[in-house]
């Protein structure tokens, strides 16, 4: 039985930022080439804000 121990996850961070990365690339470069700059800057703040809220949040939860 001992053989059969769950080892450790692996850690994936690193692989899913680099992920997000490309992603948030080609969709920016999607929405620049269908409606143009305009709603690629608009896209790019909403993550933006979305991130800092992250951010924020998880400060709070790190501070209580």
């Amino acid at each position: 039985m001992d053989r059969d121990k769950i080892g450790r996850a692996p850690n994936f961070t690193t692989a899913c930022i680099v992920m997000f990365g490309v992603n948030l690339t080609w969709i920016l470069l999607f929405l620049f080439a269908l409606w143009g700059l305009v709603a690629a800057v608009f896209f790019g703040l909403v993550v933006n804000r979305w991130v800092d809220w992250l951010a924020h949040r998880r400060q709070m939860q790190e501070t209580s």
